[in-house]
């Protein structure tokens, strides 16, 4: 997907909304902003715009001089789903098609993000966990199910931190031993790092590998050689959140999005209203 001028007013928005997150001097603000729209005015719209997300919080981990500065959000939001996991375990159980449940409920988690939604709170998530299955919803279930029985491997794209406990509920209606699930290379907004899937207890369930990436989405040509072959190698890719589908809504590969349109931009690529939780194939 590439970069829409509408996305421009997003990414200052995003800016000042990150640099007032990590500091509270004026004049790192300013300074992140000038920086960013310097470079916002030779952006090749080509690019999609997890390439600005990741060079947006390049320059702000080093005017900040913190290499990982939502760690301490990161870990919260990882306590929140955790606590809350047991409950959301039960609602699965006790549904009429566990994996459809477990599917909304993954998309539920897509609400921890903190590029879209950077002053999100707790009673925020939780007001979205009783929202699950009111919500406008496209969730092309059988598709999936069927293609995950054909799939000899499967690999699950993580987006954020705390919504990664979330797609546990949904990893585990899946044929476990032929899923892999990557999470970013290095730390950008809140995006889950290797740390965040341990916390959610998925290196007992499935394999786990880093992308090589600090982009907020998945960027082929960033992600490290290795990322590259399992990419490649995957019969069958679900990705998670918006930033994946910004990246990889033009890829040709077997792939399933799974997330919540967040703006109008999406909304107009995806063809589905804004707010829609969507779980789709890449062709539909």
């Amino acid at each position: 997907m590439k970069t829409s001028i509408d996305c421009i007013p997003c990414f200052v928005r995003q800016t000042l909304e990150a640099a007032r997150f990590l500091s509270d001097y004026p004049s790192v603000h300013e300074g992140v902003l000038r920086e960013i729209l310097r470079c916002l005015a030779g952006l090749d719209l080509d690019r999609p715009p997890p390439f600005v997300g990741q060079m947006i919080h390049r320059k702000l981990r080093e005017l900040t001089g913190n290499p990982d500065p939502y760690r301490d959000a990161r870990n919260r939001h990882n306590r929140l789903a955790l606590q809350l996991l047991p409950e959301l375990k039960e609602i699965v159980r006790t549904s009429e098609d566990p994996l459809k449940t477990a599917a909304l409920l993954s998309i539920t988690g897509n609400v921890i993000d903190l590029g879209a939604h950077g002053d999100l709170t707790e009673d925020e998530v939780r007001s979205s966990i009783a929202r699950t299955f009111s919500e406008p919803s496209h969730i092309d279930i059988e598709h999936l199910r069927r293609e995950m029985e054909k799939a000899s491997s499967i690999l699950f794209l993580a987006d954020n931190a705390g919504e990664i406990v979330f797609d546990r509920l949904l990893i585990e209606q899946m044929p476990i031993e032929r899923v892999i699930v990557a999470v970013r290379g290095g730390p950008v907004i809140n995006d889950a790092v290797m740390c965040d899937a341990e916390a959610a207890g998925l290196q007992d369930l499935v394999k786990l590998v880093s992308n090589g990436s600090d982009a907020p989405g998945t960027i082929l040509d960033d992600c490290s050689l290795a990322f590259q072959s399992c990419y490649r190698n995957a019969d069958l890719v679900i990705a998670k959140g918006q930033g994946n589908y910004e990246t990889l809504s033009n890829d040709e590969k077997n792939i399933f999005f799974l997330f919540k349109i967040k703006c109008q931009t999406v909304a107009s690529h995806t063809g589905f209203k804004q707010g829609t939780n969507v779980l789709t194939p890449a062709s539909r």
